[in-house]
């Protein structure tokens, strides 16, 4: 056989062998669509529906008036059965559909919507998703208006399906309290330690693969999703607001690391503010829980000094009296190989035991230490763990650090651990653990634990209520409450925190400033704080705050963390009127001191020294508008102050109102200068007769 003729048989027998072979995939084809296309169908049909689940509604969480924290909005997908509607509907609709679309999403021109829509009818595709941005509720029931979409799902094919997202309509208020959960179920504050609650339990549906998504089957089989609780906190949102601002400005201000502020109710534990901010590029943010977590937890400092000062009245059952003297030397005193010293310079010498409270002095608190202590260091740690001091509060919230204390048979209690507990350091407590405890000081004696979520509700049913819950029934004794509380209040009117001290109300508290470490040593970096509680006669609220780390020359828990007690607290008592006290109870006692009065309407001076207590002779008559007021020695003596038609009145010592009233009845021209409440003078001389022409200025003081 020549090479020509073997080429040939070679080809032709490639030729019959890929006809064969096409012959069987033809054939296979045939068999497959029509011989066994019945028992295929069945297996893609199976393999097409599933099970899946049907995701509940997360609850709500409510601040303390029900003013929504956090929420689950509804937003939607926008998908399409574009076989579902008939010719008719869909040739006349799919044109303004395509153009509206276009319109609302402004992503692709009408064409392009009008041609994945047809096209997708034409290959019998039965969903498609027409965007993937999602909508809300509004433009949802917007988009159920337009041509196809109006026919409904059954006839029109449109599909919306539900996504819902956590929003906070108070934004980053009170936003790391709030907290978060992710799809791990991991996360922090609220939404993490409620979120068996705040979750539900999802329900579970058929579903239906098809080109795009998933489809639901409601055939009857599904089990409908339970959704979860509400949860509504103590937390009120004015005074949240208020502790925010206020913090944030001073964390500005002073360049601080980061800060927090607690506000708590004193009988309740009921806590109406916590702010967490730390320090980014950007500013600050609620990044961690420093008030109740480990990273928050740091030796408190002089804050401390007020359970030391507790255990030494308790454990001398009271001998150590406030008038007791300790000799603070000249500022250093020389403990084991360790030098202690006072911030002031050069010492305070030789003063009270109000007095080293007042003025924070650490070798005061010292020197008592050595004196009370010394020999049986193990009696302080036992008073510190009958104070609860020691031990976890139970917070409702996850991440609550524990306090951590030496004992004296640690290997690291060292010959200088009792006198450097006493003043706060060589121990780790949190935030909220040192209000706590100045709570229940403010709370004669009565320990209470702090609660932030008050109860567990489905609409208007309550699934859990939570109750103040008493810790320690009685933390000390009552003359030892005593002597704490004149103390404390020593220091705001005497002491470190003398620029908080309010005319309206008063507060009692204590400053800290304690160095931190870094490397394994004490540096000059601070964290000051303030804890304290008002109105100190009958508290309301307890308060702390934390700055740590400010920068500058207002580095003391007087100067950084004070002020914003203060803010806070003139807020809260402004807008409280059960804690003012009766106008009468703040008149001085000194009845020479009397209200700067010098002239106004008769019947308003009158009411006003009638309700305040104030002796005054009325010697005008009743029928008397105006008067002029002259103080006697222990009263007022009212004289007429007649305004007389075309004579310039006298209007010095009125207030600027009763000023205006009078001279515009008189028809002058006013020209008012200066800034004050009352009139200190007037240019033109009263009793002289009216220049219309002519203006009158009278200046304020």
């Amino acid at each position: 056989m020549n090479i020509k003729k073997s080429i040939l048989v070679r080809v032709r027998i490639a030729f019959l062998a890929i006809c064969l072979f096409a012959c069987a995939i033809v054939y296979k084809v045939v068999a497959i669509q029509f011989m066994d296309g019945a028992k295929w169908k069945e297996i893609s049909k199976e393999r097409r529906i599933h099970y899946q689940p049907v995701f509940a509604t997360r609850g709500n969480i409510y601040s303390d008036n029900e003013s929504i924290l956090a929420t689950s909005l509804p937003f939607y997908r926008v998908a399409f059965d574009p076989t579902v509607s008939d010719a008719e509907v869909f040739n006349a609709g799919v044109d303004s559909l395509s153009l509206l679309l276009s319109r609302y999403f402004k992503d692709r021109p009408e064409e392009y919507y009008r041609r994945k829509i047809k096209n997708a009818r034409h290959a019998g595709r039965r969903y498609i998703r027409l965007n993937g941005r999602q909508v809300d509720y509004q433009a949802k029931k917007m988009m159920a208006k337009w041509p196809i979409f109006r026919s409904g799902k059954n006839k029109g094919g449109v599909i919306f399906e539900k996504v819902e997202k956590r929003f906070k309509p108070f934004g980053i208020l009170a936003d790391r309290t709030v907290g978060f959960i992710n799809e791990d179920k991991n996360g922090a504050g609220l939404e993490y330690s409620f979120n068996s609650d705040l979750a539900g339990t999802d329900g579970e549906a058929l579903f239906e693969r098809i080109a795009g998504g998933n489809k639901q089957i409601n055939d009857g089989t599904e089990v409908q999703p339970q959704h979860g609780y509400d949860i509504r906190t103590t937390l009120d949102i004015n005074l949240q607001d208020v502790a925010e601002n206020a913090l944030y400005k001073t964390l500005e201000k002073t360049d601080a690391d980061h800060g927090c502020v607690i506000l708590m109710e004193v009988k309740t534990g009921e806590i109406k503010a916590i702010v967490n901010l730390g320090k980014t590029t950007g500013g600050y943010i609620e990044d961690y829980n420093y008030a109740v977590g480990s990273q928050g937890r740091t030796e408190p400092g002089s804050t401390f000094k007020l359970a030391s000062m507790m255990a030494m009245f308790e454990y001398t059952n009271n001998a150590l009296s406030l008038g007791d003297t300790v000799d603070t030397g000249k500022g250093t005193y020389r403990i084991k190989n360790t030098t202690m010293s006072d911030s002031k310079h050069g010492g305070n010498g030789k003063i009270t035991v109000q007095q080293v409270f007042e003025k924070s002095s650490n070798i005061g608190v010292a020197k008592l230490m050595e004196k009370t202590f010394g020999n049986n260091p193990q009696a302080y740690i036992d008073y510190l763990h009958k104070f609860g001091l020691d031990n976890t509060l139970g917070f409702q919230m996850d991440g609550e650090a524990r306090p951590f204390m030496k004992n004296p048979s640690d290997r690291t209690w060292y010959g200088t651990t009792l006198t450097s507990m006493g003043i706060g350091y060589e121990l780790k407590i949190s935030p909220l653990q040192t209000l706590a405890f100045y709570n229940a000081v403010a709370n004669n004696g009565v320990k209470v634990q702090p609660i932030i979520v008050k109860q567990i509700s489905k609409a208007d049913k309550v699934i859990q209520s939570f109750k103040t819950r008493v810790l320690v029934d009685k933390i000390c004794s009552d003359e030892t409450l005593k002597k704490l509380k004149t103390m404390m209040e020593g220091v705001v009117e005497n002491g470190t925190a003398k620029n908080i001290l309010s005319a309206d109300y008063k507060v009692a508290g204590k400053t800290g400033t304690a160095r931190k470490v870094k490397d394994g040593r004490y540096v000059r970096s601070y964290s000051a704080s303030f804890a304290g509680y008002f109105p100190a006669d009958n508290p309301k609220y307890s308060c702390i705050v934390i700055i740590d780390d400010p920068k500058g020359v207002n580095v003391y828990g007087g100067d950084a963390a004070a002020p914003v007690f203060k803010e806070l607290a003139d807020k809260a008592y402004a807008r409280d009127l059960a804690m003012h006290r009766p106008l009468k109870d703040r008149v001085v006692a000194n009845k020479e001191s009397l209200p700067q009065i010098s002239a106004g309407s008769f019947d308003d001076l009158s009411l006003i020294c009638n309700k305040i207590g104030i002796s005054n002779h009325p010697n005008v008559s009743p029928d008397e508008e105006w008067i002029k007021v002259e103080p006697a020695k222990r009263s007022l003596n009212f004289k007429p102050n007649p305004v007389l038609g075309g004579l310039v009145p006298d209007v010095t010592g009125m207030t600027l109102r009763d000023a205006l009233y009078i001279l515009g009845n008189q028809h002058l021209q006013v020209k008012v200068e200066g800034a004050g409440k009352r009139v200190k003078q007037q240019s033109l001389e009263p009793g002289v007769a009216i220049d219309k022409e002519k203006q009158i200025t009278i200046v304020l003081s």
